[in-house]
Formats: C-alpha cells, structure tokens, sequence
C-alpha cells in the first residue's frame, strides 16, 4: 500500500524539541535534485529515514525500506476517457517543491528542480551526502512503566506462527526469541520459554549478558551484565509455556561478541539453558 509522504514537519518539544548544530538553511542554498515526469528519485539514507516532508503537492513518495526514500512527480487525474482533469505543465528549471529527510542525527533538504523526460542525464538515485547533512540531536524520549506495558501488551497480541529468529533446546527445555522491536531509544525482546516435561520449571534466575564469542581463557571473558527496565510477566514458575518481553535501553556491542541469555532453574534440578544472539539479530528489529 503506498505511503503518501505530503505533511508538515510539526517539531514538538514533547517528542522532539530538535536542536541543530548548524546555521539556518535558505532555499537559495539547498542543492538541486533534477526530478520528470514516469522516474523515481531515490534517496538513499545512510541510516534508518525517521521522516521525510513534501513541501509541495506536485510531489508524492513511499518508503520502500527503512534507509531508502522513493519521490516522484504526483499522477496527473484523469477522468473517465483517461483525458486529464486537470493539465498541468511544468517549465524547465521550475522549483517544484522542497523534499526533506530527517535521519536519527541528521536532516537533509534539497530543492526539486523539474527537466523534461528527454533528458537523459536525470537522476534516478543519490545517497545523502555528509556535506548535505545538518546534525540534528533528539532529546530523549522516556517512556513511564504503563506506557511500556502498553507497548508490551500490544507485542504479545501478536501472533508468533512464524520462524523464530532464535531457538534453543535442551534438557527437554525451549527458548524462543520471537522477535525483537525497537521504539525510540528502547528493545523490546518477544521471548517465548517452553517446559516439555512433566516438572514444573521453577525460574532462579533470567540473565542477559554481553560476552565474547570466542573464549580461549576464562580470565579473558569480558562480560557485561544487562538489566531490563521493564519486563511484563513477573511469574517465577511455568509449567509447559511461558511467552514475556522484556524491555532494555537501547545497546550496541561489536561483531566480535554476542548477547548471552541464560534461563537458570532453582536447586535441586538446576537445568539451564542458553542462547546467543549476533547484533546482526538485533539490527533487524521491527517497528510497531
């Protein structure tokens, strides 16, 4: 279903209260980006699009992907013997409007600049240049616990009929990574815990950790402990399935380790189970 990108970029201090780094851009400044009638313009982000304006009505766009923003000129209505409504002809060189990208640490604006179909040397595609870049920097959004329990409960109304990006099984033990979502500076993890045997699971301890993915030395291990600042379920105990999320701040880490989830049970049995999880995983995270 395509997206129409025509709206006014309203900066709230509630959400955003965006400060820029930079002077004030005119338009007589902005870089020219040539644009025709049947050609797609692609801008291509080097980080995820939070947003993009239209200034103009001339102009309509999706976004096809999360770094990767499709404009063109609108369609032209027609009526019923495919004659247009209403002509529209647009002269060589004519400003047709004003795009803006907005980035998670950049804006970019450019102005659209009409050239004819015949010209062959129009652009199909650009990638954002630093040079084209203002900084831009977020204040922070923090969400109360009932507002993440919100968002949590929205998740686990989900269905998880499909794969699984994680799963782990042992000592007649399951664990799931359902999914993983991102919100603002907040992970969620969709998890999903199963008990194939007839022995009541009772839960010790749930751990998540930073380690190395190669340990040649115990002494080596760097492991960095992860705490949740939200989870959804507090159950200590489960019998066959047990599906919680749990919400982090948002964390990077480097190729070279792993985020280490370790579901401990209490004494005497003490089985546990552990899966690891590349940041690869984490990148592709959805939104909701």
């Amino acid at each position: 279903m395509k997206t129409i990108l025509y709206s006014i970029l309203l900066v709230t201090a509630q959400f955003f209260n965006a400060q820029t780094a930079t002077k004030e851009q005119i338009v007589s400044d902005l870089p020219e980006l040539d644009i025709t009638e049947g050609i797609n313009l692609h801008i291509i982000s080097p980080e995820p699009i939070q947003y993009v304006d239209l200034s103009s009505q001339k102009l309509t766009g999706d976004l096809p992907t999360t770094n990767i923003a499709r404009i063109k000129i609108t369609d032209i209505e027609t009526d019923q013997s495919g004659k247009p409504k209403n002509p529209v002809r647009y002269s060589v060189g004519e400003n047709i409007g004003i795009i803006t990208v907005v980035g998670q640490s950049f804006i970019a604006q450019y102005k659209a600049v009409y050239r004819n179909s015949e010209n062959l040397n129009t652009i199909t595609n650009i990638h954002i240049q630093a040079e084209n870049m203002q900084p831009i920097e977020f204040n922070k959004i923090i969400f109360s616990n009932l507002e993440l329990r919100k968002f949590a409960m929205d998740i686990i109304r989900k269905k998880t009929d499909k794969n699984p990006i994680r799963e782990e099984k042992d000592f007649k033990l399951g664990v799931q990574l359902n999914n993983v979502y991102v919100l603002s500076d907040y992970i969620f993890l969709d998890m999903t815990f199963k008990n194939n045997s007839n022995l009541s699971y009772d839960i010790e301890d749930l751990k998540f950790s930073i380690e190395d993915k190669k340990i040649y030395k115990a002494t080596n291990n760097q492991s960095i402990e992860l705490t949740p600042v939200f989870q959804l379920n507090p159950n200590k105990q489960f019998r066959k399935n047990f599906r919680n999320i749990y919400v982090f701040k948002k964390f990077t880490y480097p190729n070279s380790k792993v985020m280490m989830i370790r579901l401990i049970e209490e004494q005497l049995s003490g089985r546990t189970i552990e899966m690891k999880v590349n940041y690869s995983e984490i990148l592709k995270a959805d939104t909701f």
